[in-house]
């Protein structure tokens, strides 16, 4: 198993696979969108399908056509998304990837009891890689953009993907911390109580060969001089590679100030349907958006689907 350490590493663990994944690209005519899908179509990670105003597209992108890429028509973004989640349904795509639309239009066509994405009972939430300056190695966090106040759950989905995630990065034993303001649980914070549970699950064995302790603060959880100089006894050691992050406000505020602040290089993807959605803001940039893509073209290559244990 290779260890993928930087984001940069996705491409060439894209390439070493037998056969090449299809993305379908929702209203895919902006500059950044069409940058990152035009990369994976040269770079070899991905084949492309764009769903949309194609005549735009070709305007906007006019090689893409002899790069490889393919176009799906559609009226409108609404019509546009139920087409790019039929292509996943039927097997003619792996990966749906959201371009110049709304996340509330594509959510609505993943979330489709008839025709959408989602299994009964499946939770479906959001989760990100950080490549930090400061910290040695990938730092995984759910969930800054999809569950406001996850239940127990929905707690106890979040650790199942983001431990399924770490291994498809090559982490054999994945350290995941359940995050909170303080080393000690607090009646003041109900949802503390359930960690636990999570901690007794996990060490019953119940996501494999993983590490799951909290709660811990994130620096705590990411700094074995915190944690010794606080005392604290932790499996984790100070070397997190995921954090499971209390609520999305929580989550949110982490991302958007490593990012701002630490100058983090990000994927996103959400988990939960039956393959990943690259569900990037429309502000990212193409850097951020191809490695989502490839991120999510990862993911799916061994996609746990939701009607089984994550």
């Amino acid at each position: 198993m290779i260890m993928i350490q930087h984001l940069s590493d996705l491409s060439a663990a894209l390439r070493r696979q037998p056969a090449r994944q299809r993305v379908a690209v929702i209203c895919g005519r902006d500059a950044a969108t069409l940058e990152a899908a035009g990369r994976a179509l040269d770079e070899g990670t991905a084949e492309v399908v764009f769903v949309g105003d194609g005549e735009a597209v070709r305007r906007a992108a006019p090689s893409l056509a002899e790069r490889g890429a393919s176009f799906v028509e559609a009226a409108t973004p609404a019509e546009a998304a139920a087409r790019a989640v039929a292509l996943v349904r039927e097997g003619r795509a792996d990966v749906l990837m959201k371009g110049l639309v709304g996340s509330d239009v594509v959510l609505r066509a993943v979330l489709d009891k008839q025709a959408g994405l989602l299994a009964p009972g499946a939770v479906l939430t959001h989760l990100a890689a950080a490549q930090l300056p400061a910290y040695g190695k990938l730092l995984f966090f759910t969930d800054a953009a999809v569950i406001p106040y996850p239940t127990q759950e929905q707690r106890e989905a979040q650790v199942g993907y983001v431990v399924d995630a770490c291994r498809r990065f090559g982490v054999e034993q994945p350290r995941v911390a359940l995050v909170h303001c303080s080393e000690k649980a607090s009646d003041k914070f109900p949802h503390v109580a359930g960690y636990a549970a999570i901690k007794a699950a996990a060490a019953g064995g119940r996501w494999g060969n993983a590490l799951v302790d909290g709660p811990l603060d994130v620096r705590t959880a990411c700094d074995a001089g915190a944690l010794a100089v606080k005392g604290i006894e932790s499996p984790l050691g100070g070397r997190a590679d995921a954090l499971v992050l209390p609520d999305i406000e929580a989550g949110n505020v982490f991302y958007k100030t490593i990012t701002l602040f630490a100058r983090a290089r990000t994927a996103a993807v959400v988990q939960g349907a039956t393959r990943p959605v690259v569900l990037t803001s429309r502000g990212d940039d193409a850097t951020c958006k191809y490695d989502s893509l490839c991120m999510a073209l990862l993911l799916a290559a061994g996609a746990t689907r939701p009607d089984e244990n994550p």
